[in-house]
């Protein structure tokens, strides 16, 4: 090859190195997605670290900071532990910067592929854990803000949003699922990161450390290398390219779905947009505000009956405490199963019965439990509690799964990973409401001498509340009018390029064996996460 024309030849991260050829079989493509949204969740399960890290001082029991330490005395010390509440801002700054990296780079993801983005967001998420593994290993606090909750929250945000225009280009005969497939790793990313980082802390304690920066350093080896495998996994279709037997007239005439593409700048001013933003974020303000509540929730509601005595929580021993908060530990598991199992599940059944009806489902279904759950508390129903809690944990995990479909439908599929990006800020702010609204609830009532058992009743009818407007905001969704599509030319200036012939084969990647490999390289871990955490859910049922 001559010196011009290897000059000519696209980067290994541009998007014209990742088009495919017509004959590659789209289902190498999920396996991808799979690999980084697993290695992304596990910031769901970042608790895990906080009490190891308020002793990380101390070893064997925390050094308590003096009295008059100021807050820029905690980000620098050295001589004494941090406290969980200071910890627990990293979980926050997750989730600020997740939601905006996503709103901020969507626009630039679309314009250079995935597999760039995947790679960015594999050096943050990486690098991110990396810094705050010296960052443990020095103790500075602002350190491990900076490097964890600010660069690996830019790199969450990223890897969230890097595969859902992609799936949804492969799968336009199933973008419910096709979303549904990968946005179950970012659930299931807790469940497999959670037992595992216990075990390499367990593996690196010694009687002069914890054992947390060692595991963050491995962590970051390994995630390091599953989400490159996932980037350079990625592939686009070539122009015009759509599965056999699939009609695009025929999909267009579902209700909803549009034939024509919305840009990012007209898309987010519509009233379609925001409507779906409100209908995302009250579905995600009930969710979570459960799932923050739900281990303290069971166990001051049954106390003693779950180890079969007639005893309030607040009668229990030391011993009888300690065995309530294992089975509870088993009832976080439970949710977290169902959390990812439904978001496979709604996306899925999405496909069938639209996405606004899915969604109807979410909050007429999700009203009735919320409003019945101080009864089945009052009348110690504990079935029908750890039922309806699944089904409530199942819906927050399918509305994540189903909204980047539903934005297809209403605005497209060219621009729909920003204009996803952009609408993921709706979870950042329920991420602020939903606990805010339940732990202040409760505290009110607590100090107005309502009992631990019956704290939460009014919690949940203001849940249910919301999701009645919620019902209403999605009813109000409408068609997105044909005079906001993009002109022709620009989408056809925007096309995607034909499949190059530029050295790398694309085409050989479509042999069984690959496939095969690729999908058990994702399932295997997701496997074991689900062994584990079965484990621990069986207690809930031991009494």
């Amino acid at each position: 090859m001559s010196s011009t024309a290897f000059a000519a030849s696209p980067g290994l991260l541009s998007r014209e190195r990742t088009v495919a050829h017509h004959d590659y079989n789209r289902w190498l493509v999920p396996p991808a997605a799979l690999a980084i949204h697993l290695c992304i969740g596990v910031a769901y399960a970042f608790s895990v670290f906080w009490l190891p890290l308020s002793k990380a001082v101390g070893v064997s029991k925390a050094v308590a900071c003096p009295a008059d330490t100021s807050f820029f005395g905690y980000l620098t010390t050295t001589t004494c532990d941090w406290k969980i509440t200071q910890l627990g801002w990293t979980f926050t700054l997750f989730f600020v910067f997740l939601g905006s990296a996503a709103a901020l780079f969507g626009g630039w993801l679309e314009r250079v592929g995935p597999r760039k983005a995947g790679v960015v967001a594999t050096l943050c998420w990486s690098g991110g854990l990396a810094i705050a593994a010296f960052a443990v290993s020095v103790h500075q606090l602002w350190l491990m803000w900076l490097g964890l909750g600010v660069i690996g929250g830019i790199g969450l945000g990223l890897g969230y949003i890097s595969p859902v225009s992609t799936l949804i280009k492969w799968f336009p005969d199933r973008r419910g699922m096709a979303t549904g497939l990968a946005i179950m790793g970012f659930g299931g990313g807790a469940m497999i990161g959670a037992p595992l980082a216990d075990k390499l802390m367990k593996h690196y304690a010694t009687a002069e450390g914890v054992g947390v920066w060692q595991t963050f350093a491995v962590l970051a080896a390994i995630y390091f290398v599953f989400m490159m495998l996932g980037s350079f996994g990625y592939r686009v279709p070539p122009e015009n390219w759509h599965p056999a037997g699939w009609s695009p007239s025929a999909a267009g005439a579902k209700r909803l779905v549009t034939h024509g593409n919305v840009s990012l700048e007209t898309a987010w001013r519509t009233p379609q947009f925001w409507l779906v933003w409100g209908v995302l974020c009250l579905n995600v303000t009930a969710g979570i505000g459960v799932l923050g509540m739900a281990s303290p929730l069971l166990q001051e509601v049954f106390g003693g009956r779950l180890l079969g005595v007639q005893t309030s929580f607040d009668q229990l021993n030391k011993d009888q405490l300690g065995q309530i908060a294992a089975i509870a530990a088993g009832f976080t598991g439970l949710l977290s199963l169902f959390n990812i199992a439904g978001r496979i599940f709604w996306a899925s059944l999405s496909d069938h019965i639209g996405r606004k009806a899915t969604y109807a489902l979410f909050f007429l279904i999700g009203l009735g439990l919320y409003a019945s759950i101080p009864w089945m508390a009052s009348t110690y129903a504990l079935a029908l509690f750890v039922g309806s809690f699944c089904v409530i944990l199942s819906m927050y995990g399918g509305g994540f799964a189903t909204v980047p479909a539903y934005l297809a439908d209403l605005f497209g599929t060219r621009m729909v990973g920003a204009i996803h990006g952009r609408l993921l800020t709706a979870w950042s702010a329920a991420g602020i409401f939903g606990p805010v609204l339940v732990n202040y609830i409760r505290e009110y009532q607590l100090a107005h001498g309502v009992a631990k058992a019956q704290a939460y009743s009014i919690t949940m009818y203001i849940l249910a509340g919301l999701l009645l407007l919620g019902l209403l905001l999605n009813w109000l969704i409408r068609p997105v009018p044909e005079s906001l599509d993009m002109p022709a030319s620009r989408v056809n200036g925007a096309a995607r390029p034909a499949a190059l012939d530029n050295g790398e084969d694309v085409s050989s990647a479509s042999h069984p064996l690959l496939i095969t490999v690729a999908w058990a390289a994702v399932w295997i871990p997701i496997l074991w996460g689900v062994w584990m955490t079965l484990q621990k859910a069986v207690l809930l049922f031991r009494r």
